[in-house]
């Protein structure tokens, strides 16, 4: 649970550092503008008396009006519902990558002290209490324990001990391969989609550019620079928000990958232990 929150304030800081930076840019540049207006006043001469000389008043920052801030708070409503959207997008990416990365890196730690421990016990329930309760490990071998000792049932019955136990382990990996899975479909979702969302309010604020133009009867800048400025702002965000998500999806999937061999390797020798401990029963 706490991993959990923890994934979700970074998610949340994530999306408003790339949300902010875009202001932050804007706001270096004013500030800049109005250091360099400061620069240009002519200094007074110096046979002037002090008490003549008025000093130049100062540079007050101007708002911006074609900023991320002003399309927030001055915008229409299909331009907050472009930038909403793609602000969900953005948290539920970065919360789906650091919660499965999370649960990748514990897989991965949980394989380490399995290979370090599980099989040198001298019994199969010595191995599962070594095992974490809430891991994937031991939710598998678990699983094999129990199909191993219950075969019970009318139709079950006549599904020999092997292939139950078979099947019952590959059911639990799966269910693990699943589990891990989960979100990454979002991910891909959203790495596709995302810059189209953006390309949307690109074209929708050049459309409102151009309806200013035929009213106004003028191309005249104060009129399209506005929507021009929101319409490109819409793409940066955009594409600001499918990097993370496909690149964060490739990842992941990699890392699926690696962690699944070692769970699928556990499965089997967990198998090959089980069928083993049943010949020498047996005897």
């Amino acid at each position: 649970m706490i991993s959990r929150l923890s994934a979700l304030f970074a998610a949340v800081a994530c999306a408003a550092t790339l949300a902010v930076s875009p202001l932050a840019a804007q706001a270096q540049d004013q500030a800049a503008s109005a250091a360099a207006s400061a620069a240009d006043v002519a200094p007074a001469p110096a046979d002037i008396a002090p008490a003549a000389v008025s000093e130049p008043a100062a540079a007050k920052p101007v708002d911006n009006p074609y900023s991320l801030g002003n399309i927030v708070a001055h915008g229409n409503v299909v331009d907050q519902a472009v930038l909403a959207i793609l602000a969900i997008m953005s948290m539920g990416s970065w919360y789906i990558l650091f919660t499965k990365l999370w649960d990748t890196s514990k897989i991965a730690r949980e394989a380490k002290d399995v290979r370090a421990s599980f099989f040198k016990k001298a019994s199969l329930q010595e191995g599962l209490k070594s095992l974490s309760e809430t891991g994937a490990f031991r939710f598998i071998a678990q699983t094999g324990v129990e199909a191993s000792e219950h075969h019970e049932g009318a139709l079950t019955e006549n599904i020999d001990h092997n292939t139950w136990v078979t099947m019952n382990i590959d059911r639990a990996v799966s269910e693990v391969n699943m589990r891990l899975q989960g979100g990454l479909g979002f991910l891909a979702t959203v790495g596709s989609t995302s810059p189209f969302i953006g390309l949307f309010g690109t074209v929708w604020g050049i459309l409102q550019a151009l309806t200013q133009i035929g009213v106004a009867g003028q191309a005249s800048i104060d009129k399209v620079a506005g929507p021009v400025g929101a319409a490109l702002i819409m793409t940066a965000i955009g594409l600001a928000v499918a990097v993370p998500a496909v690149l964060g999806y490739n990842w992941l999937v990699n890392r699926n990958k690696s962690v699944m061999g070692q769970v699928r390797a556990f499965a089997a020798d967990l198998h090959g232990v089980l069928m083993g401990s049943r010949k020498v029963a047996g005897r």
